[in-house]
């Protein structure tokens, strides 16, 4: 049962074909640059890569807008070189898991040529029309302050097409139940070609039964439930990946209550509230979230992330909270986005070497599988003066070479970061890898010991007490193992006093000694400021024993 639940300790590495390494010297990434670069992924420890839409696309929305869903755009190779990439993918023991991008398609996609061309057309019905501009046209938007309307018209159509997201992005159908075959055969196709499971995007459009002339919006769970049955069917060990940020209350019905909802879901709530805590030094916004999406159905998991290939989404807190952590980490107006986020990378955000490794350590620490953004791992920064979220999807940095040894071309997808603190000069994997003390060493470090230590994964998480606000302490218990992890966000040393009884002593195993416990599982625990400390147990007698309370 553990082996077919592979997905529950996944480290999934997250990269964009177009701008990790071009191996055919044309300026854009491809499949032959990504297959020489394997040995990196292997070497840093992960186990899954998923990767952003590569299927042919006009590209206005980083490949998002797609016009075949059954191919490889030429930029990034054909589907063979995509069918070697896997093959040797699983050599390396490292799954592959692809974008699945069907609540929207490009307008140049044929279905929608064809559907605006001809009202009696049997692609019509794959898209929602109206002939008249629809109330409330200008409400949920997805890009608020660059999106204007989510109904634009036609003029081939003559007639008003939904759209979440960009203009340029009609929305499917999901009523129709030829769309949804449609979309099931997307999946058999690319299950065919050897992916381990899809991200599935914007996960709530996808579901969404689309208002014509009704107040309001349902969502068809049971919509969601055929592309799981397809899967398990079709699939095997595979899993479905969603990318739903809602409120914790509302996940149990995207999980399934009876195993019939997708497997895995990223937790934007816990990502929302540890910035939030890492804004202001206080843990208790983040033990809350803990404890909020705690308690998930059989076979169910989260997927973690400090960030990701869009703006760091602050959506869930409230106006005051999100402002702390505009203020701390992107006061600039030009480092903030649709009036919800950030458009920064992590390592400028922080700004700090200690900062950094207290949030992966915390990242590494959370209940679930882990994500990781290509680049991360080194520091890399961001581009301001890109558009929107192109800031943060600039070329992966390997060495101080020309383009950063991304591409020998003269002109590139997207431009490199050159110069100051985070230029490719400075920033790279080479130079990384030769420095027993980079942060790309220590990221293989904490990999490993991530994977040693199962029960994040599969066991069940309890919020510790620690006698400070600013410190966050979790427990862990899987089959009679259990793991205490402390995190300091505070700029100043402390001593936590905790009380675990039966427990006769702490191994410490970020370093070679461990802390002996006094009579009662009494413990003195001093951690450094902006410290992390993770913990084996080691009892007189495992079992169930009294809850771990801290010490008055």
């Amino acid at each position: 049962m553990i082996d077919d639940l592979w997905y529950k300790n996944a480290v999934i590495y997250s990269l964009d074909l177009e701008t990790f390494m071009d191996g055919n010297g044309d300026g854009c990434g491809d499949f032959a640059g990504l297959n020489c670069r394997l040995d990196y992924l292997d070497s840093l420890g992960v186990d899954t890569v998923w990767l952003a839409p590569f299927q042919p696309s006009p590209n206005r929305d980083n490949g998002y807008d797609i016009t075949d869903f059954y191919g490889v755009d030429p930029r990034h190779g054909s589907s063979g070189d995509f069918v070697e990439f896997v093959q040797r993918a699983k050599a390396a023991g490292i799954r592959v898991i692809i974008d699945l991008v069907v609540n929207h398609t490009s307008d140049r996609h044929p279905w929608f040529q064809a559907a605006r061309r001809d009202e009696d057309s049997r692609h019509r019905d794959f898209y929602i029309w109206s002939k008249t501009r629809p109330p409330r046209a200008d409400e949920g938007m997805v890009f608020p302050g660059v999106q204007k309307s989510v109904w634009t018209r036609d003029s081939k159509a003559h007639a008003y097409y939904h759209h979440r997201f960009y203009d340029f992005q009609p929305d499917l159908n999901m009523d129709n139940p030829e769309v949804r075959a449609e979309i099931r055969r997307i999946m058999g196709y690319w299950l065919e070609l050897g992916v381990s499971g899809f991200r599935v995007d914007a996960v709530p459009f996808v579901i969404e039964s689309t208002p014509h002339g009704r107040a309001k919006s349902r969502l068809r769970f049971d919509y969601l439930a055929e592309m799981r049955s397809m899967l398990d069917w079709r699939g095997g060990n595979t899993v479905l990946l969603g990318e739903a940020n809602v409120l914790p209350r509302e996940t149990q019905r995207y999980f399934g209550r009876h195993g019939d909802g997708i497997h895995m879901m990223f937790n934007f709530f816990v990502n929302q509230h540890a910035f939030l805590s890492l804004a202001t030094a206080d843990s208790r916004p983040l033990a809350k979230a803990l404890t909020a999406t705690a308690g998930l159905p059989d076979g169910a998991q989260w997927a973690h992330f400090l960030r990701n290939h869009d703006e760091l989404d602050l959506g869930r807190l409230n106006e005051r909270d999100r402002q702390k952590v505009f203020d701390r980490y992107g006061a600039d107006p030009d480092m903030q986005l649709y009036h919800r986020g950030l458009r920064r990378r992590l390592a400028p955000m922080l700004s700090d070497r200690r900062q950094l490794e207290l949030a992966y350590s915390l990242l590494f620490s959370l209940p679930g599988a882990q994500v990781i953004r290509y680049g991360d791992e080194i520091g890399m920064g961001e581009d301001l003066s890109q558009p929107e979220r192109k800031a943060v999807r600039t070329p992966m940095q390997w060495n101080p070479t020309r383009n950063a040894g991304f591409s020998s071309a003269r002109r590139l997808v997207q431009p490199v970061i050159s110069g100051g603190p985070y230029g490719y000069e400075r920033i790279n994997v080479e130079a990384q890898r030769r420095d027993p003390n980079s942060l790309l060493n220590w990221m293989v470090n904490i990999i490993r010991l991530r994977k040693e230590c199962p029960e994040i994964g599969w066991g069940k998480i309890t919020v510790l007490p620690t006698g400070h606000q600013s410190v966050l302490g979790v427990q862990y218990e899987w089959r009679g193992n259990r793991l205490v992890m402390l995190h300091n966000f505070a700029d100043h040393p402390l001593e936590v006093r905790l009380r675990l009884p039966g427990v006769d002593y702490l191994t410490n195993l970020l370093q070679a000694t461990g802390d002996r416990a006094t009579r009662g599982g009494s413990f003195r625990l001093g951690i450094e400021e902006l410290g992390y400390r993770w913990f084996r147990v080691g009892r007189q007698a495992y079992g169930a024993g009294p809850s771990a309370t801290a010490m008055s």
